[in-house]
């Protein structure tokens, strides 16, 4: 199981819900004070929506690929490191509302990558380390849990 995922800071969690819900054709997989997250068969997508502040434009959060199993995301660091990028390695890390295993790169626009795989259910939204989403950077608030700067 591998799937492109793609994370959004929006100011309006209930109308974008509803948007997504209507697009897809699906239900929120996920739900969060704040977050939301869409798992789509077709196209295999994860789609994750994440509470930002109210009036402001929808915004990139991160980009990753969801990975069935902790040894893939050990085999992406493997192939990534091996081309020379840099990686940021995180393991039982809660983000998200979930326990993760990942790895971070940047593309040459500096947005961020991670290749994960989720081993549990958290009920905390998560924050292991210091943390920087693209969208938080931007605005000066770096309490987010992915992305790393």
């Amino acid at each position: 199981m591998s799937r492109v995922q793609l994370a959004l800071r929006v100011s309006d969690l209930e109308g974008s819900i509803a948007f997504y819900r209507s697009l897809f054709g699906v239900e929120p997989a996920k739900r969060r004070p704040g977050y939301a997250n869409f798992a789509v068969a077709e196209p295999p997508l994860k789609l994750v929506l994440i509470e930002g502040a109210p009036g402001r434009p929808t915004v990139l959060d991160h980009l990753g690929v969801e990975v069935g199993d902790t040894a893939t995301v050990h085999e992406a660091t493997e192939r990534l490191a091996g081309l020379g990028l840099f990686t940021q390695v995180e393991n039982d890390t809660t983000c998200c509302y979930a326990r993760q295993d990942k790895v971070w790169v940047h593309g040459p626009g500096d947005e961020p990558w991670e290749v994960y795989t989720v081993t549990d259910d958290s009920p905390e939204y998560g924050g292991d380390g210091v943390v920087t989403p693209m969208a938080d950077a931007r605005a000066g608030r770096p309490d987010g849990c992915c992305a790393r700067s």
